[in-house]
């Protein structure tokens, strides 16, 4: 009996599998105008949200999973909308469905994560939802209120062109709610509208969306700096390419073939619990206890949980090899991508959730840090005299350094050369765990 002729797709992701995801990607968009780093973090993401929580990382009491939270930043005209396109039609052609309203609520978003497809607003108005109730009902009468015969997980990938179109202005509730579900582990319980319940059984969302640095600051109050949402997203920041294509030509059908094909391979086979060699384990936990934070307080929390989206990130790009093992190379790749991301995220939000005095701030600073290199603590007096012009009276400057103590930037001394404040001693980034050739030349350019 002959073999049944193999189709162009497992054709395609036969050919994939000796090349990484991401060559055949860059290749796929290379006459596209999006910069580089947004298509990189746009597959990326695509990537985390075919995986799910089918390939992850057993981290000592907790699980690793590769979902990510990203956010691409830039001004109109970055092509922030195109990179963030061009993803979703690669992912829904591939076959996966768990696709998030453009536009929704936190309650909307529940029930869609739930499965469930009834409009809040309708609810018990027809012959339909009410038997839509009945159903529901019956299910809670043999397995228990809102414990149904279901495992999960349960996974949603937002994929939103306008972010504030899907998040909505100043909506803290929802932002909660989605740094709560970024690691949650087992049932999640939530009482919505008309009082119905969720219960979700392994919530796993992926958000990649687009905005300015004026619509985040819009969007996203400055008390959320201080709130899990935005402590857990990693924002990607993009200037125009400078590439311009009038007409560009549709994509070859053979690298769009290749490209989907190598998804298709990853959702089928990247399966169960990733392993690490020995010396990627060893840069690893030196990457954990050397890196340094990045020097901008509004990313104090970020730096946090800069570790487990590094996990996320070697998972991410072990899969796109089609392989269960990070080894070092992957380690490294992964340090790359995250500390070139890292790089611009100060800039990236611009002045939104800077205090009043952070400019004052970061004087203050230099001037400590002036006298740590000379071994003298710089006393109250000393930096009254250099600020007294730019601050109404002393206490606003004792908030300032209260502030920078709390931050770890400074501490205080009381030795034979006087009492005052010295920089505390930053760890050492382990810069040689960096490798901006890994990059590609458009974004090592923009590391300068």
């Amino acid at each position: 009996m002959n073999e049944p002729e193999p189709t162009a797709a497992a054709a395609a992701a036969a050919a994939a599998a000796s090349e990484s995801l991401l060559d055949l990607y860059f290749q796929y968009t290379k006459e596209t105008e999006p910069p580089t780093i947004y298509n990189r973090w746009c597959i990326i993401s695509g990537i985390a949200a075919l995986l799910g929580r089918n390939f992850y990382f057993q981290h000592g009491h907790f699980t690793v999973y590769p979902n990510l939270y990203c956010v691409l930043i830039g001004d109109p005209g970055t092509r922030k909308s195109t990179a963030i396109r061009l993803v979703r039609r690669l992912i829904t052609s591939s076959g996966y469905s768990s696709i998030a309203a453009d536009r929704t609520s936190k309650e909307k978003f529940l029930l869609d994560l739930q499965g469930e497809t009834e409009d809040l607003g309708d609810i018990g108005s027809s012959e339909s939802r009410r038997r839509s109730a009945y159903d529901r009902t019956t299910a809670e009468n043999l397995w228990g209120s809102n414990e149904v015969n279901d495992t999960g997980p349960h996974e949603l990938y937002a994929t939103a062109d306008e972010l504030n179109e899907f998040i909505g202005t100043n909506n803290i509730d929802f932002c909660r709610m989605l740094g709560q579900l970024w690691d949650y582990e087992g049932v999640y319980k939530s009482r919505i509208k008309n009082g119905r319940s969720v219960a979700i059984s392994e919530p796993t969302i992926n958000i990649l969306g687009g905005i300015t640095s004026q619509d985040f600051a819009l969007t996203f109050p400055p008390a959320l700096l201080g709130q899990g949402f935005i402590s857990r997203i990693i924002i990607i920041h993009g200037e125009i390419s400078g590439r311009k294509f009038a007409f560009p030509e549709p994509p070859k059908l053979e690298e769009r073939e290749k490209v989907i094909g190598a998804l298709k391979n990853i959702h089928k086979s990247m399966r169960g619990v990733a392993t690490i060699e020995a010396d990627a384990k060893s840069i690893l936990d030196e990457i954990y206890n050397t890196w340094a934070a990045i020097p901008d307080l509004r990313f104090k929390h970020y730096s946090n949980r800069r570790f487990t989206q590094l996990i996320k990130l070697c998972l991410i790009y072990s899969a796109a090899r089609q392989k269960t093992i990070i080894d070092k190379a992957t380690v490294i790749l992964a340090n790359t991508t995250l500390a070139a991301a890292e790089h611009h995220m100060p800039k990236a939000l611009g002045e939104y959730g800077k205090g009043k005095h952070s400019d004052i701030a970061n004087k203050v600073l230099e001037l400590i840090a002036g006298g740590t290199n000379t071994g003298r603590p710089v006393g109250m007096k000393d930096i009254w005299k250099e600020i007294h012009k730019d601050l109404d009276k002393p206490t606003d400057m004792a908030v300032i350094i209260q502030n920078l103590e709390q931050a770890e930037k400074i501490h205080a001394v009381k030795g034979i050369s006087g009492s005052g404040w010295l920089v505390k001693k930053e760890r050492k980034a382990a810069m040689k765990y960096v490798d901006w050739t890994l990059l590609t030349t458009e974004e090592q350019e923009i590391m300068k």
